[in-house]
């Protein structure tokens, strides 16, 4: 099979501007997750609408595409970006161009979802720890989400879920396993053609969660678990974290 990886990069953010060219140890956060992800896929590609992003990269000798400016969300812009690429791909993976750290191993993890010949679409999750602590299970900026037994998602939620109705929250974390969304997609190519054609649906909307839209609409969406703890880079604070974290991978 073959693996076409897709960076979503904005210029215009409403929480930090200019963030994948924002400068991190010495290099872009762009270029450091083009690095990260280039040598484990076949191929991959940043996808922008910016060209000071276009202008960056092809700097560093990475490869861009151009995409509009008018689409709503990453799976949008990365089908663009597949079909101006074109190729004989099997697969696209969607990496965010704000997860600098993302490991080889995590995305050697989504491509394994790909031996089932069944799976349509797949994500990373990873498992919340009694030393996480109740307060990073209930952040509802960390979208937890309930697996069935053959690692197909149920649901995701900002809630959590299941709830204990018998268990206090102190003991949550100890009865049950639960699971953090990480952020990673991957989609067959024909999936990803038919799942950007819906229309928004009613759970995305409460949720705000996009992923939500497929299984609504009945797709099934393939979970792999890791255990590397990703950071990524939402705002000034965050890159602050991530230069901190940097050193200590050097020191």
């Amino acid at each position: 099979m073959k693996f076409l990886g897709i960076i979503p990069a904005r210029y215009a953010s409403t929480r930090f501007p200019a963030k994948p060219l924002a400068l991190l140890g010495g290099k872009t956060v762009i270029q450091r997750v083009y690095e990260q992800v280039s040598d484990v896929l076949d191929d991959a590609y940043v996808a922008t609408d910016d060209e000071r992003i276009e202008a960056a990269v092809k700097a560093f000798g990475g490869k861009v595409v151009m995409t509009s400016v008018h689409h709503k969300s990453g799976t949008d812009r990365c089908y663009e970006a597949c079909t101006k690429v074109g190729g004989d791909y099997d697969v696209v993976v969607n990496i965010q161009g704000d997860e600098p750290f993302i490991q080889p191993l995590q995305l050697e993890t989504v491509k394994a979802c790909f031996n089932n010949p069944a799976t349509q679409i797949a994500t990373l999750v990873k498992p919340f720890t009694v030393d996480n602590g109740f307060e990073a299970l209930e952040n509802v900026n960390s979208p937890k989400v309930v697996l069935n037994k053959n690692m197909n998602a149920l649901y995701f939620s900002r809630s959590i879920i299941p709830y204990q109705r018998n268990a206090g929250k102190q003991d949550w974390l100890t009865n049950h396993t639960y699971y953090k969304h990480i952020g990673l997609y991957a989609y067959r190519v024909e999936v990803l053609r038919e799942i950007t054609a819906l229309p928004q649906s009613s759970l995305e909307l409460s949720e705000s969660l996009e992923q939500l839209r497929w299984l609504e609409n009945g797709y099934t969406i393939k979970a792999g678990i890791t255990e590397v703890e990703t950071i990524g880079i939402d705002t000034p604070q965050d890159l602050e974290r991530a230069e901190q974290f940097l050193q200590t991978l050097k020191g």
